[in-house]
């Protein structure tokens, strides 16, 4: 009798590992599905920011409302943006791939303070941009010298901002 209850057991025991492998699988295929969701919408969400730059830089900050200037981070308002942000900022803005030593000195030009604080700033920035390709907003790429750099990723189905920013300015002339 007792082993007929410890097989009773052993096949209950059994099913249960089965049903929290398969609901562990459910779990880690829907995390998966998320993580990949939250990628293509930051991307996406960087190519428009990226988009409204553009055009603020042609036309001038006056034709974005207050909501958007700070929805796009460009309106001051005495804050100083994170360094993630300031990053993430610096990438965008730029049409081309930067290395840590660049994304550095543009920091230091636009917000220096935002260095003071970090006690070696490069590895700062080297983490956070190696942050952003694990996002999946940037991607890392080899200089001609050898270096490593980064370079925003703009999502494939909208124009590049080099393309829509001389759209834009064709409109006006």
């Amino acid at each position: 009798m007792e082993n007929r209850e410890n097989a009773s057991f052993k096949t209950t025991a059994g099913n249960r590992d089965g049903h929290v492998q398969e609901v562990v699988r459910q779990a880690h295929e829907e995390l998966r599905q998320l993580l990949q969701q939250r990628s293509e919408v930051m991307r996406r969400i960087g190519t428009v920011k990226q988009t409204i730059a553009g055009l603020a830089n042609l036309f001038g900050d006056g034709v974005l409302s207050e909501e958007l200037l700070e929805l796009v981070d460009r309106r001051s308002n005495g804050r100083q943006p994170g360094f993630t942000k300031a990053c993430r900022m610096i990438l965008m803005e730029t049409n081309r791939a930067l290395s840590a030593r660049d994304v550095c000195d543009q920091i230091q030009e636009r917000i220096p303070p935002m260095l003071a604080r970090h006690k070696d700033p490069m590895a700062s920035v080297t983490t956070v941009l190696n942050r952003l390709v694990e996002y999946g907003e940037a991607r890392p790429v080899v200089l001609d010298n050898g270096r490593r750099a980064w370079q925003w990723i703009a999502d494939a189905n909208s124009a590049t901002p080099a393309a829509t920013n001389a759209d834009a300015a064709s409109l006006v002339s």
